[in-house]
């Protein structure tokens, strides 16, 4: 019964166990290597609903029942979710006529303009077995005639489903693309033709909207900070230049980029004090209205706003959602910034998207959100006598603290997911954040007030100087020597473990909360003992990948460039392909490379003449090919073409019989979206 009253004795401080108890249930459904039965879904929610309606009835039990009752329900919320996102997928490699409605742009890892896609039409493919998505990269000279999201166009593409992880454990990008419901993607090498004009729904015309505030920002401020400006106020990064994108990335500031909580938050808190202190000005109103109240709801249409003219992704929606729940505290006559307040955030985050707790950008928002309430609000509560900052020092003090907290609570979260931490991040925060409330944001308000009276520039150039000095300061700071620092891949328990251990430190009340700080460390020692596979083997059976004296070792110098680099980046190695391939590690002739694991010898055959040179390489070990091989030889250990796709990337150490082959397969298991 201690258990029971220890509980008991944290009356009133667990509702913010809420939403992490319903993500466990989240995470158990996602971390299942096959999909049960709908019997269980339907028993599991049962089993959720009756935990709560018992639960006031048994006060002592109470609250165990309602733990339950949340993993439950988080795990009947994920499938339920799963299955009614399902739509078709291509089961294989297409090329054909493609007709589709532009529904987004941006750009592709190579640059290239890229098309998101919807009311497909594919050449000879049955509407039934249509994918309701395709994002296509158009690599041809002259590319879309029209890119205007609304208008229907048509090339001739080239499409295969959502690729299989890279690698046993990574990326699962079949899992990311199956909750987007995108079925196809691929690139087109012909320009692609507008059939009809734009036309569509209010989604689209808001679309519409934002391509066009977009051009005009870019057009009224050249170059990256027009880009810059474009990318923070519409969500429309397609002419941000990579070497600009990569110094953002490097110095910790592309989350600058991503328009989440802080932009969000900046925009509404400055629309908030502004109408708040713009209305007390006029004693008439200050006297007879509530306007802290009108204010919020001012922000929070403007909020509203913004999210629509930003996309509406999910990284601003997960932001509009916590400002909803700010504002709404404010017109409820509560604190506004409490842990309650982001525990209902998060919850119906997950709930509208379980799929989001896989995401790095939720883990990363709720990380910070909810360690700089925890230690704000722990500051604010110091009993008298504790030294203070003076209040000039204050906001300077705040800026600094916020920026190393939210820094630290994400750091974790960034490394293990971009596989580096960037070394001088603080710096480069504390040198941009500031000028981002403190200017561009501000401005950016200015500038969208006074464009109907054809003033906007009086906001847009100070904006532009803001970005000015954002800009100049990745570039600085990109460019020292080692900025960035190299992360591997942590184990699948690490950053769970983690995040369990600092939310009892920071959820849990009385002494024990220190207990927390030994799952941290636990964490912290399982990374720091990471291994990379002796071997990798790519699905398409064309690469392969061995770790040398120098780091992983490459069979290929051009093509699967994505694959490469997944797996260089994993190893917690900042080598590009042509590195890799340069180093020891593999051996044998060009065409027969060789790679020994555990006493056994990994022979990838490739080029002219590639099947005579199956049979003396099957006399030797096992052989990778990329081809179909219908004749091998007896009792040969082949990896051909067909064998891969069954199994997906291939990762190989040594065991104590020899190597231990594990497939990505094997990893993900069966479930909807690697069917």
């Amino acid at each position: 019964m201690q258990p029971l009253r220890a509980l008991e004795a944290q009356r009133g401080h667990l509702f913010v166990w809420a939403p992490v108890l319903l993500a466990l249930g989240i995470g158990l459904y996602f971390a299942l290597r096959f999909e049960p039965p709908v019997w269980v879904f339907a028993l599991a929610g049962i089993f959720a609903l009756m935990c709560g309606l018992t639960a006031r009835r048994t006060p002592l039990w109470g609250p165990v029942l309602l733990a339950l009752g949340l993993v439950a329900g988080g795990f009947a919320l994920a499938a339920l979710r799963s299955h009614h996102v399902a739509a078709p997928k291509l089961e294989y490699r297409f090329y054909g006529a493609l007709e589709g409605r532009v529904i987004a742009l941006d750009r592709s890892l190579s640059d290239a303009p890229r098309l998101m896609l919807d009311q497909l039409w594919l050449e000879g493919i049955a509407p039934a077995a249509t994918p309701l998505r395709a994002r296509v990269s158009l690599h041809g000279q002259g590319g879309v005639i029209d890119p205007t999201p609304g208008t229907r166009v048509a090339m001739m593409a080239h499409l295969s489903p959502p690729a299989a992880p890279a690698e046993p454990g990574g990326f699962d990008f079949r899992r990311h693309a199956w909750f987007q419901r995108l079925g196809a993607v691929g690139y087109a090498r012909s320009p692609a033709v507008a059939l009809t004009p734009p036309r569509g729904g209010l989604t689209l015309i808001v679309h519409r909207a934002r391509m066009h505030l977009s051009a005009a920002l870019r057009a009224r401020i050249p170059g990256d900070q027009g880009a810059f400006a474009a990318a923070i106020l519409t969500g429309d990064r397609s002419a941000m230049s990579r070497d600009t994108l990569q110094q953002l990335r490097d110095s910790n500031l592309a989350h600058l980029l991503a328009i989440s909580g802080l932009h969000m938050g900046l925009l509404t808190g400055v629309v908030f004090a502004a109408l708040r202190y713009g209305l007390a000005l006029i004693p008439a109103l200050a006297l007879r209205l509530p306007i802290k109240k009108l204010a919020a709801v001012g922000a929070l249409a403007a909020g509203a706003v913004y999210l629509a003219l930003s996309g509406g992704n999910v990284a601003t929606e997960r932001a509009f959602v916590m400002v909803a729940v700010v504002f709404g505290a404010v017109l409820a006559d509560r604190r506004a910034l409490t842990l309650r307040a982001v525990a209902v955030a998060a919850l119906i985050v997950l709930v509208m998207a379980p799929e989001s707790l896989t995401q790095a950008g939720f883990q990363m928002s709720f990380a910070a959100t909810t360690a700089l309430v925890a230690v704000f609000g722990a500051l604010r509560t110091l009993p008298e006598g504790h030294w203070r900052p003076p209040r000039w020092a204050r906001a300077g003090l705040a800026v600094v603290l916020s920026s190393a907290v939210a820094g630290a609570a994400t750091a974790p979260f960034g490394a293990a997911h971009f596989n580096q931490v960037a070394q001088y991040g603080l710096v480069a925060n504390l040198m941009s954040v500031p000028l981002m409330g403190a200017l561009v944001i501000p401005a950016a308000v200015l500038a969208a007030c006074l464009a109907p009276f054809g003033l906007a520039v009086l906001g847009l150039e100070p904006m532009r100087l803001g970005i000015a000095w954002i800009l100049a300061v990745a570039d600085r700071v990109a460019g020292l020597e080692g900025a960035v620092w190299p992360v591997v891949t942590p184990g699948a328990v690490v950053l769970p473990l983690m995040s369990l251990g600092a939310l009892w430190v920071i959820l849990w009340q009385g002494r024990v909360r220190v207990a927390g700080v030994l799952p941290v460390v636990l964490a912290l020692g399982l990374w720091s003992q990471a291994t990379r596979p002796a071997l990798l083997i790519a699905e398409s059976g064309g690469l392969m990948g061995g770790l040398g004296p120098q780091g992983r070792a490459l069979s290929k110098l051009k093509g699967e460039g994505f694959v490469a680099e997944s797996w260089l980046e994993n190893d917690g190695d900042h080598a590009d392909q042509a590195a890799g391939f340069a180093r020891p590690g593999l051996g044998g002739v060009p065409g027969a490379q060789v790679a020994q694991v555990g006493g056994a010898r990994f022979t990838l055959v490739t080029g002219r003449g590639w099947a005579e040179r199956i049979g003396p390489a099957c006399a030797s070990g096992w052989v990778v090919v990329p081809q179909v091989v219908a004749d091998a030889p007896a009792a040969c250990d082949l990896l051909d073409r067909r064998a891969l796709a069954g199994s997906g990337a291939l990762a190989v150490d040594a065991g104590r019989d020899g190597p231990r082959l594990v497939s990505a397969r094997d990893r993900v298991g069966d479930r909807p979206w690697s069917e």
